[in-house]
């Protein structure tokens, strides 16, 4: 295969926009030193910030560690096309600046999708509760989503994601809310793919409870405009599946 080439074949290039987060990047970033399986970079894709965040990063003496600093504020989005741009590695991850990851995480998935021979990956994960780190709900994920089944609700939690370069060259996230919705759901579809989960909890995503109803809020109406500008579904079908996106919202945030 012609893009396999491009590749380091065993290498892990882990995916990390940054944008002022001096007080929670450190615990990031020593979640992926501490990872089992070794074989990996980190980059980190810095938005401008104006706090302490590109220090923390240069405190750490890692090689594996590469540190892009943009001139302006371009989005998470634009931040992680950097990084994927930018990776070596035949096989892609992603963390952001305030979750953190199991230390076998990357050994875990790397073995399910080699023993398995599987191109797209992910994994259960918890709520962090921001106020004092406690584990707020595991989130459990169905064994696997192809676009059908990923269109009633997104079951995959970015930071816990894994693909290969190599059978997915052309990934490219929008400059859209809810972009890494669309790019999983562009994959599969593209791709008449299936993306499958390992189900173990190997990550923990940072979530503040005060901010929950008004983000649910936001959401359903980001999700709508997923449905419908963005995948072209019908004013029905998008209904349809808004339906089934609330009703697994619900039952995610519920103790």
């Amino acid at each position: 295969m012609e893009t396999f080439n491009q590749f380091l074949d065993d290498m892990v290039s882990i995916i990390m926009p940054a944008y002022n987060s001096d007080n929670t990047i450190s615990d990031s970033i020593e979640s992926v030193l501490k990872q089992t399986y070794e074989n990996w970079e980190l980059i980190i894709i810095d938005d401008c910030s104006t706090d302490n965040t590109i220090n923390v990063v240069l405190s750490f003496d890692d090689e594996r560690i590469c540190l892009i600093r943009q001139n302006s504020n371009r989005g998470v989005a634009e931040a992680r096309n950097i990084g994927i741009k930018k990776a070596k590695g035949r096989f892609l991850a992603f963390l952001d600046s305030d979750d953190v990851w199991s230390e076998i995480k990357i050994e875990r998935q790397m073995s399910f999708m080699k023993t398995n021979d599987v191109s797209f990956s992910y994994t259960w994960y918890h709520h962090l509760d921001t106020e004092n780190n406690g584990k707020i709900k595991v989130i459990k994920t169905q064994p696997y989503v192809n676009y059908q089944k990923l269109l009633k609700g997104n079951d995959i939690g970015c930071l816990t994601v894994m693909i290969d370069h190599a059978a997915y060259p052309n990934i490219m996230m929008p400059n859209k809310r809810h972009e890494d919705y669309i790019t999983w759901l562009n994959i599969l579809k593209e791709n008449n793919g299936y993306a499958y989960s390992i189900n173990e909890d190997l990550a923990a995503y940072r979530k503040s409870l005060n901010s929950l109803s008004s983000n649910k809020i936001k959401s359903i109406k980001w999700t709508w405009d997923v449905y419908r500008k963005d995948q072209n579904l019908s004013f029905f079908s998008s209904l349809y599946y808004l339906a089934f996106y609330a009703i697994r919202a619900i039952q995610k945030h519920i103790k």
